[in-house]
């Protein structure tokens, strides 16, 4: 029998298109976080959060900025839970494994290594990997080192998000 498809938000598609064949973990960060902020209330907004911090982490210590990747990580581990992430299509048992790797690999401060999210939903993988095949993208490639690509909090206008940040400070004080 086979197994009725399955509807994901598309940010999060996006996020392991990104993820995956471009390793841009910036993106993955900006796509998953405006879905996050646009849906509260949604029961698997902790696991939005969790690998929102397993992008951020993932970026830092590309970086080499090993204290921020493991302080992403660590947070990402806790927010994840198996079944969570079993919803989204992906083998949640094996995903915490290798946040755990990841973080005892930056206790020791390894180098980077980029890892590829461990699949239960083939056809989710079918249609992400046909993504980026028909962007012209190699699935599961290492990071290019890119400046652009290492920098690249550096080197986008933040400045809306940052007036945003600036106005709930603002109002927290009041």
């Amino acid at each position: 029998m086979a197994v009725p498809f399955k509807q994901y938000p598309a940010a999060y598609e996006s996020f392991l298109y990104e993820f995956h064949a471009t390793r841009d973990y910036f993106e993955c960060h900006e796509l998953l976080e405006e879905y996050w902020k646009e849906h509260p209330g949604d029961p698997l907004g902790p696991t939005w959060v969790g690998l929102i911090q397993l992008a951020v982490g993932s970026y830092h210590h590309r970086r080499k900025n090993y204290r921020g990747a493991l302080k992403m990580m660590r947070h990402c581990r806790q927010r994840l839970t198996s079944e969570r992430l079993r919803e989204l299509g992906l083998e949640g048992a094996a995903l915490l494994a290798l946040a755990e790797e990841r973080i005892a690999a930056l206790e020791r401060m390894e180098p980077f290594e980029d890892i590829d999210l461990p699949f239960a939903d083939q056809e989710l993988l079918a249609r992400v990997m046909q993504t980026a095949e028909k962007e012209g993208q190699r699935w599961g490639a290492s990071s290019s080192m890119d400046d652009q690509l290492i920098n690249r909090h550096t080197l986008r206008d933040r400045s809306g998000v940052i007036a945003a940040r600036e106005a709930a400070a603002k109002a927290k004080k009041r």
